[in-house]
């Protein structure tokens, strides 16, 4: 689908270049014929506006075009597999993870511009006045179909040079939360915690807040938080936090672990919320960490007989 826009817009460029050079040659026919004549009488050796005007069967025949069809669909096979092996090459190594996955988006963008430039520079060729009627073409459409589009594009472009987050960062925009797992030119793809894929334009991000759990490492802060009585020791509940946090083997014991208390209120009842703060050696064991640390922690507090169903009835 990806290869098929992309035809579709090359040919629909070609199009918007045609009527510039019907236009150009139009304007030597409509001349003065006496000013024409007064031009061959006095510069006979040099050539006419309509002599240098280009052949479009020259630029544009069946063998270039056949030609750049060959290189477009190399090439989208090419991004493709590069990314595919970075993508494995990434998922294989928890240590240079972010980075590998960072690459990709660059690849695609890098990737496209230089197929374009071959296509356009090694086998079309066109001089200098096919260009700027093209680009001229080209602007006046996009400008007046393509304004979302292009705010987009301008987003993505964005997020690879200011880089908030890169591929593989858990990230939160709005409503939705997870793990950066595609950047393209129209919209960013993220994938939440029940295993959806939500695609976010770009436009949306740039114009909004963005929290970014890990800025590109490799580990990441995850809160377990459990709603105790008001009464319970929390001198031995934090102990038994802390021991359980410590054990874990998805703990990343360089950075500290945080134990903290805040009274809330549920149902006209006070209860304290323990959130228990620890870091993961790897962002994708984030749910996990959070799962059993609420698992020991409750278990341990009923088999000290610290807390029970009373409690919370």
């Amino acid at each position: 689908m990806r290869l098929f826009t992309y035809v579709s817009i090359f040919f629909f460029a070609l199009c918007l270049a045609v009527p510039a050079f019907a236009q150009d040659s139009l304007v030597v026919d409509n001349s003065d014929t006496s000013i024409l004549k007064i031009q061959v009488q006095d510069a006979s050796p040099k050539t006419s506006v309509r002599d240098e005007a280009p052949d479009l069967s020259e630029i544009f025949s069946m063998a270039k075009i056949f030609w750049a069809l060959v290189f477009l669909l190399s090439g989208y096979i090419g991004i493709r597999i590069i990314s595919k092996i970075l993508t494995i090459l990434a998922e294989r190594s928890a240590q240079y993870r972010i980075t590998l996955k960072g690459l990709i988006p660059v690849v695609r963008i890098l990737g496209w511009i230089f197929i374009l430039f071959i296509i356009v520079a090694g086998i079309f060729q066109p001089p200098a006045a096919t260009i700027l009627a093209l680009s001229a073409s080209v602007g006046v459409a996009v400008g007046f179909a393509s304004q979302d589009i292009l705010k987009n594009i301008f987003g993505g472009v964005m997020i690879l040079f200011d880089r908030p987050f890169q591929v593989g960062d858990k990230i939160e925009v709005g409503s939705y939360y997870g793990e950066v797992t595609q950047i393209g030119l129209r919209s960013t793809r993220v994938v939440t915690p029940d295993d959806s894929l939500v695609s976010i334009p770009n436009s949306e991000i740039m114009n909004g807040s963005v929290s970014n759990t890990n800025a590109g490492e490799a580990n990441c802060q995850v809160v377990a938080e459990i709603y105790l009585p008001i009464s319970i020791d929390t001198v031995r509940v934090r102990e038994i936090a802390t021991q359980a946090a410590q054990v874990s083997k998805y703990v990343y014991l360089a950075k500290p672990i945080a134990v903290l208390f805040f009274n809330e209120v549920k149902d006209r009842k006070s209860f304290l919320k323990m959130r228990l703060k620890a870091y993961v050696m790897d962002i994708r064991s984030e749910f996990a960490f959070k799962s059993e640390m609420t698992e020991i922690v409750i278990k341990a507090l009923v088999d000290e007989k610290l807390i029970s169903d009373k409690d919370f009835n």
